[in-house]
């Protein structure tokens, strides 16, 4: 499984005036839902405080201590009647946790009259908002904010908000290994790691000698035939020899342990020249394996690349690919080819892919040191791409857009899709000509909304879109779903 299992603190707001009944009971469905999209719920019981929910100072300390004991990866606040809004913000103060935040309203029962039981949660609502802003607390608000929990809307918003969850606490922790020197010809990979830091991103170099002197001391074990006979039944090696196949294997296992000794999260790897040149492969069908079981695997030892695929797989718990933006189609302005040599997901393949020489590089390195890409035509169907950087003062910016890859009869080689991304031009000229570089990362999902919000609403990027060109966040969703 791709996706990590949110915990979720439930602060159900309670406002003692109105009533404890309709109040435990929006709190036993707001539970059942977080439960139904997978969450782990950490909430009061109603032996912790009155109903299970918060109002009282003392409440709102003891819950918010529970909340910090188990590391919540983000809060949901639920207004299941007025609420008590410094019960609810004063929770979060306790808590000293920096995690996304939700804030929800519960509807009335029926349509009011003179006797009827209110909530009032439509102005209560409001309340819990004014008290984050004054504490500075960012937070999220659902498409439909007042509504029963068991509504659609509320469980679509839900499971939004648990994949906002992964990606802020996903990369906030993040540990990503770079193995090797980035090419000297490409500022576009350009980092600074310091800044990076700030993030919460930590950086853990190796030094590419290194995985080729493991490579070359290592006997061709049962490990390695079997990762050899995994890659014969996944991909077409008929053009590559054993000899090779066994060396890719080798340099897979290798940063198997590397992974795992230094327990990191993603790569970014040196793929030329220097590996072709000296261990006589390409890295790009290990860079395939490991992104298609879900370690984000960057070229050209492109960090913020990384970044970028760690993002989009922690959004949508599938895999991730990093491409470039490559070639805008002679005929049709909004379709461009999205490619890279041969390290995409072999799942993201329409037939059985092919391994094969990287051309370009043969041309330096020959031909027998140039062998490992993937070759292959990606699937139709809906993706994002995500590319974040840095500008020249460490500020970070992310560029989002969502697109569909169709087929085309125009064809390349390497792995590639033709997508089609509404709004491409004004994207091109407006955004990506003056703010990023040529990689971007691709996922076969949906989930421009998510990293909107996580990037623009909690980590403090600016967000450029087809529709949103000025760099600044709003709750207005810019995608459609």
């Amino acid at each position: 499984m791709l996706a990590k299992k949110v915990k979720i603190g439930f602060i159900p707001a309670n406002r003692g005036f109105f009533s404890d009944t309709l109040a435990a009971k929006m709190r036993g469905q707001t539970l059942k839902v977080l439960e139904d999209i997978g969450a782990t719920v950490v909430v009061p019981s109603p032996k912790d405080t009155k109903v299970g929910c918060v109002e009282s100072l003392e409440e709102a300390r003891n819950v918010g201590r529970m909340f910090r004991e188990q590391q919540v990866d983000g809060i949901v606040i639920s207004a299941v009647n007025f609420g008590d809004e410094q019960g609810a913000a004063l929770t979060i103060k306790e808590s000293g946790l920096k995690v996304p935040v939700l804030i929800v309203g519960c509807q009335e029962e029926e349509a009011l009259t003179p006797t009827t039981e209110r909530r009032d949660s439509f102005c209560g609502l409001l309340s819990i908002g004014e008290a984050m802003r004054q504490m500075n607390l960012p937070y999220s608000v659902p498409e439909v904010p007042i509504c029963f929990p068991t509504d659609a809307s509320f469980r679509g918003t839900a499971e939004r908000f648990l994949a906002v969850c992964r990606v802020v606490g996903g990369l906030r922790n993040a540990r990503y290994g770079q193995v090797g020197a980035r090419p000297d010809a490409f500022w576009t990979c350009r980092f600074n790691e310091k800044v990076l830091q700030t993030l919460g991103v930590t950086v853990v170099t190796l030094d590419l000698s290194e995985a080729i002197a493991a490579v070359q001391a290592r006997k061709t074990d049962a490990d390695v035939k079997r990762v050899m006979d995994e890659m014969k039944a996944a991909i077409d090696c008929s053009a590559v020899n054993d000899e090779i196949l066994a060396k890719i294997a080798k340099f897979e296992l290798f940063l198997n342990g590397f992974v795992a000794d230094r327990r990191l999260d993603a790569l970014a790897i040196q793929c030329w020249t220097s590996i072709q040149a000296n261990l006589g492969i390409c890295s790009c069908t290990t860079m395939s394996r490991f992104d298609d079981r879900g370690i984000p695997c960057a070229c050209e030892s492109d960090i913020m690349g990384t970044l970028s695929m760690h993002a989009l797989q922690l959004a949508s718990a599938t895999p991730s690919c990093l491409a470039d933006w490559n070639n805008l189609h002679n005929e049709d302005n909004e379709l461009v080819n999205c490619w890279h040599c041969g390290v995409f997901p072999i799942s993201w393949a329409k037939a059985k892919p092919k391994m094969g020489c990287q051309e370009i590089i043969a041309g330096t390195t020959g031909r027998d040191n140039a062998m490992g890409v993937v070759e292959f035509v990606m699937k139709d169907g809906p993706v994002t791409l995500c590319r974040a950087t840095q500008d020249n003062e460490g500020r970070f910016k992310v560029a989002l857009a969502q697109g569909h890859v169709e087929p085309n009869k125009a064809k390349t080689f390497g792995a590639y899709g033709w997508v089609r991304i509404p709004g491409i031009g004004r994207l091109y000229k407006d955004v990506l000509l003056r703010h990023f570089p040529h990689h971007v990362a691709m996922n076969r999902s949906t989930v421009g909304n998510v990293l909107w919000e996580a990037f623009g609403n909690y980590l403090g990027f600016a967000v450029y879109t087809a529709e949103n060109t000025s760099g600044l966040w709003s709750p207005d969703m810019p995608f459609q779903t």
